[in-house]
């Protein structure tokens, strides 16, 4: 049971990583340290990544010609592109219980292998997942 809920929190932590959150400059408190903070690099480089962000979901807009699409079709792109590491974190932690600390209880080691290929499947599942979608929506959507 703690197994199934630490993976489920895993996945909530990751799709959760993936939404955007907007910046929000209030001017309630004009002060000098509420000036340095918007007038700073770090608050441009924020309101790029933006800008760029809004562009690349308007990219995905276009090319699939629906709002809804292209919505979903941006978020499986980050997905994708997000699970690399922490399945490669998941695969290194299911090798530790495996090979280091199954050496002595086979449970765990039995835990290690579950662990890994478990990752591998989300793995997979995550990097095959936007194509298969973008062949549904573009191939038989017309």
């Amino acid at each position: 049971m703690f197994k199934k809920v630490v993976y489920m929190l895993f996945i909530m932590m990751i799709i959760i990583s993936f939404f955007q959150l907007n910046i929000y400059a209030s001017q309630a408190s004009a002060t000098n340290e509420g000036q340095k903070v918007l007038n700073s690099t770090q608050a441009a480089e924020l309101i790029e990544i933006r800008e760029s962000t809004k562009a690349t979901l308007e990219d995905y807009i276009d090319r699939y010609g629906s709002k809804t699409y292209g919505t979903v079709a941006y978020i499986l792109a980050a997905v994708r592109i997000y699970s690399i590491p922490f399945c490669f974190i998941g695969i290194v932690i299911g090798g530790l219980y495996q090979y280091v600390l199954g050496i002595r209880r086979l449970d765990v080691r039995d835990t290690g292998w579950k662990m890994m290929i478990t990752t591998i499947t989300i793995l997979l599942i995550c990097q095959v997942l936007p194509l298969v979608y973008a062949i549904i929506v573009n191939g038989w959507r017309g």
